[in-house]
């Protein structure tokens, strides 16, 4: 008879960028250690994350997260991990909406911004070419019309001139009702269905699994976040993060310099045990 493990039945969300990963791409080794050692002892360790698919599935597989399940594109598209499969994973839930009025009404008020349409699977379509980095996977440049053509479960909006602050005030006045944003660090805003998030992905996961609500633990750092440390039992905020998002944290831990995100999967793995 197999015997349970110390973290069976716990459910561990974590985000990537900010988080698990410094802004130049580095994971710790403290880092490394803390979710390998909550994988090794049961928990379902799932990253959720505003990455396409195919820019989480590797820093899934550098973790040594070859099974299990992955929240991607804020909530968008959920992916379920197995080495047996072609690429190592399989979309299990995709949730898409109709980019068209968004990017219409945007590009009035936006009209020298980037704009990119997540082409699943493989990378974005984009209107012209982002910065070195900044969208993973493959970027095809195309018209404006067909960026808008195809329903699609993320779309980008990449404006150097305006402000987060800026951002959100411009939101509010185009009446963006139909889809779910979150705004960036930068002058960056994303955009997914309406009513879809990390936090309402991981309570569909959640409850697939089997996990009891108070055996949820989520850690992030960004405004995308808000709904998964307010969805998780235990949620944990990075030092950098934005008022935002500390004031619905249940705890805050220490900065992404810091290294904060080791001392969180030390604790939880020590809760445990």
């Amino acid at each position: 008879m197999t015997q349970p493990r110390a973290a069976d039945g716990m459910l561990v969300a974590l985000d990537i960028d900010g988080t698990l990963m410094s802004f130049d791409g580095t994971i710790s080794p403290a880092v490394r250690q803390g979710v390998a050692a909550l994988v090794e002892a049961g928990a379902h360790v799932v990253l959720a994350t505003g990455r396409s698919v195919v820019s989480t599935v590797p820093v899934a597989h550098d973790l040594g997260i070859d099974t299990g399940w992955a929240i991607t594109s804020n909530g968008a598209v959920t992916v379920r991990l197995d080495p047996s499969l072609e690429g190592g994973y399989e979309l299990t839930e995709t949730i898409t909406f109709d980019p068209e009025p968004a990017l219409r009404v945007l590009s009035l008020e936006l009209p020298d911004a980037l704009y990119a349409v997540e082409d699943l699977g493989r990378g974005f379509l984009v209107s012209a070419p982002f910065p070195d980095g900044e969208l993973g996977g493959d970027h095809q440049v195309v018209s404006f019309d067909e960026l808008c053509a195809a329903p699609s479960t993320r779309v980008v909006i990449r404006s150097p001139q305006s402000t987060p602050e800026e951002f959100h005030a411009l939101v509010e006045r185009v009446g963006l009702h139909e889809v779910s944003y979150a705004v960036g660090w930068t002058a960056w805003l994303d955009l997914t269905p309406g009513g879809v998030s990390k936090g309402s992905a991981l309570e569909e996961l959640r409850r697939a699994l089997g996990v009891e609500p108070f055996a949820t633990v989520a850690m992030g750092d960004g405004s995308n976040d808000l709904e998964m440390l307010r969805w998780a039992a235990r949620g944990v905020a990075m030092g950098h993060a934005p008022e935002s998002l500390l004031a619905v944290a249940d705890e805050v831990t220490g900065t992404i310099d810091d290294d904060g995100a080791a001392a969180v999967l030390r604790g939880v793995l020590s809760g445990v045990q």
